[in-house]
């Protein structure tokens, strides 16, 4: 693997070049938040490991950015901020993993590995473009067009739009979108998953012909062409 490190710790950012480095793998560390983001932007990163509390920018900002300019490499955030409020969002944002500080490098290593490994998964399958009905999502450039508009979601609508549109016409539980984009360890009972869904719908469906995303009450969420 190549990683991207931003980290600006020194007896932290060392511990991590040092395990990587020892297991075979490439590490670029950067100790600073704008120079982490203009490195990040080269994509040549399998996975960047990105700390939240950064000089000239913090990680979550990076992040922010990263994924508005259609930046799609898998990023874990590193955080002494480890609260459920903190996680959500980095999740929200864009992020794909969220790890605590202290930790374990064996659990630092599995999650990179896990990441590196969803990501070359996707490459090697991703159609780029999925069409549901007259909503096209473009995968590589994070856009998303219904009936010509081009409409404006956050990172975190687009996750959960990739994730119900790779699924089109299959029933989607609450709990495949609790473990597919906000981790295990989230309370099922939270709304976190009602409100997104609801946010999501007023974008793709409110002011169309049709709807296309549809609640099936107590089982879950479709998101189906009309017909």
């Amino acid at each position: 693997m190549n990683v991207l490190l931003v980290e600006d710790d020194h007896k932290t950012g060392a511990f991590i070049v040092r395990g990587f480095t020892e297991r075979g793998h490439l590490v670029r560390w950067e100790k600073d938040g704008p120079a982490g983001a203009a490195e990040a932007r080269t994509g040549r990163y399998d996975v960047l490991i990105i700390d939240r509390m950064l000089p000239g920018q913090s990680g979550f900002a990076i992040v922010e950015t990263l994924r508005s300019e259609g930046v799609g490499s898998p990023i874990l955030i590193l955080t002494a901020l480890s609260s459920v409020e903190e996680r959500v969002q980095g999740l929200e944002i864009g992020a794909d993993d969220y790890l605590g500080k202290p930790f374990a490098f064996s659990e630092l290593l599995a999650r990179v590995r896990a990441l590196h490994r969803r990501g070359a998964e996707a490459g090697a399958t991703e159609p780029g473009h999925i069409a549901v009905g007259d909503l096209v999502v473009d995968l590589r450039n994070r856009r998303v067009v219904r009936a010509g508009r081009r409409l404006d979601l956050t990172p975190q609508e687009f996750r959960l739009l990739e994730f119900l549109v790779r699924r089109v016409g299959q029933t989607v539980t609450r709990t495949m979108l609790l473990e597919g984009l906000w981790g295990y360890d989230f309370d099922t009972r939270t709304n976190i998953i009602d409100a997104h869904v609801s946010r999501l719908r007023a974008k793709i469906d409110r002011g169309f012909d049709a709807p296309l995303l549809h609640t099936l009450r107590g089982v879950g969420y479709v998101i189906d062409a009309p017909g």
